[in-house]
This record gives C-alpha cells, sequence and structure tokens, in this order.
C-alpha cells in the first residue's frame, strides 16, 4: 500500500495521513486511533502510526523517549509528520511512502514507531534521510504479548543486503543508503519511496502465537520491497506497451 502524506488536522494536532483499508469480516480490533490500546488476535487490524521529526524531539527533557501520543513531547509544534497504518495482524506487509512530495530529511530526518496510551509502545528513532543520504528499505517488527503490543523494533541487517553495490553506501556498518541527490525531485531519478517490511511476533489474546516474523527471517536473503519495486517496473514496463 502507498500512502501520500496529507495535511489535515487531527486531536493530537499532528498532521496525519491514512491508509484506506478494506477489513476482513473476521476483525475484532475495533480501536482505529493509534493512541488508544487495543488487544488483538491474529487477522485483525491493527492501527499504528510513525512519526516523523528530529532525534531530539521523541525525547522529554532530552534523557526520556516517550511516545509520540505522549502529550509532553512538542511534536504538535515542531516541524512533524505522522503517517497512519493498520495491516493485519500475522501477515507479511510491505508498507510504502511516497516521496515524490514528501522528503523526509525536512522534516527532521528520523521516525519513531508506536502504538497504544496506557500500554505505550515505540520504537527507537531510525535514521531516515539528511541531505546527504537516503534509507530507503526498512523492517518493523510489532511485538504482542497475550494480545497487547509490547514492543516495536527496527531489524537491520548489516548491510548485507547492499554488499557490493556501487551505488549504496553502508550507514554506521547497519543501513544500506544512497545519495539523497540521486532521488527523483532532488535532481536526480531514483524512486526514493521508502519501503518498510512489517512482521509480528509473540503471541495473540488466545495466546496464538504471531509466526510473521519467522517467516520474514527465514526470506531475509530476499527484500520484499526490490520486489515490490520488480513487479511494479514489469507492470508498468506492459503497460507502456499498450500506448
Amino acid at each position: 500500500m502507498t500512502l501520500k502524506l496529507a495535511s489535515w488536522l487531527m486531536p493530537m494536532l499532528l498532521t496525519l495521513s491514512i491508509v484506506a483499508f478494506v477489513e476482513a469480516a473476521s476483525n475484532t480490533n475495533r480501536v482505529y486511533q493509534p493512541c488508544a490500546d487495543a488487544k488483538i488476535q491474529r487477522s485483525d487490524g491493527f492501527t499504528f502510526g510513525i512519526a516523523f521529526s528530529s532525534k531530539d524531539s521523541f525525547f522529554y527533557n532530552q534523557s526520556l523517549q516517550l511516545s509520540p501520543c505522549d502529550r509532553r513531547l512538542s511534536l504538535p509544534s515542531s516541524n512533524s509528520q505522522l503517517a497512519l497504518f493498520r495491516p493485519k495482524v500475522d501477515e507479511i506487509s510491505l508498507l510504502t511512502i511516497n516521496t515524490s512530495s514528501f522528503f523526509p530529511d525536512t522534516y527532521g530526518g528520523y521516525m519513531v514507531a508506536f502504538a497504544g496510551r496506557k500500554y505505550a509502545a515505540r520504537s527507537p528513532p531510525a535514521f531516515v534521510a539528511n541531505s546527504t543520504y537516503i534509507v530507503t528499505s526498512f523492517t518493523l517488527v510489532l511485538e504482542f504479548q497475550k494480545g497487547r503490543l509490547q514492543n516495536l523494533y527496527w531489524k537491520r541487517d548489516g548491510c548485507s543486503s547492499c554488499k557490493g553495490k556501487s551505488n549504496f553506501v553502508c550507514l554506521n556498518k547497519q543501513d544500506c543508503a544512497i545519495k539523497t541527490s540521486s532521488c527523483k525531485g532532488r535532481g536526480g531519478t531514483v524512486d526514493c519511496s521508502l519501503g518498510i517490511q512489517l512482521a509480528f511476533s509473540g503471541t495473540d489474546k488466545h495466546l496464538s502465537v504471531l509466526n510473521s516474523w519467522y517467516e520474514v527471517e527465514n526470506l531475509r536473503q530476499y527484500s520484499l520491497y526490490g520486489l515490490y519495486s520488480n513487479l511494479r517496473d514489469s507492470l508498468t514496463s506492459q503497460y507502456n506497451k499498450f500506448f
């Protein structure tokens, strides 16, 4: 699914974007706000957010990282953007954020994934972009215990996915990045849309094991975003033959 950032106001006073999602009849999770607590089972929809801002803006008093839902943070008045997603629990998903008109480096260059209020889970801030480099491929794992979200964390491959590729740079021995100047809209020709492989681990409210993370782990030699890009390019090529 592709997310285009739109400017409209929500109670959190952050700019939001929403991906339309048609849920199956088996869905039991009626919580649609990212800043509310939910208890899920397999195949439910689950809403979470990704906030884009500077790294420091995710910390209270420059020391304690809080959820973007926490009003003690200055996100509402800072230069920030928020994207919302509602994937299906325990399915491997590829989330994409279109960067043709949204440049992460202009909003601080970092992102945090989060959900919940009392059970306020949040990921560590992940570097996305600055004026020199941009990271376009990520893996995010949502960890549940008895159906409650406990943790969100980014999994890195230590740059193994771009080893030997001259157009990539390995940042901090963990992230594959390309030059921002190579991106469309920044003087280049490369589609620098963000691709986030999403997986689940832990147990749902019925103690059923969530297995999609193990499936992703077994397929680490492949890039879902790469497969998506190849499919998109193939379809575009076939489409262009008719015109």
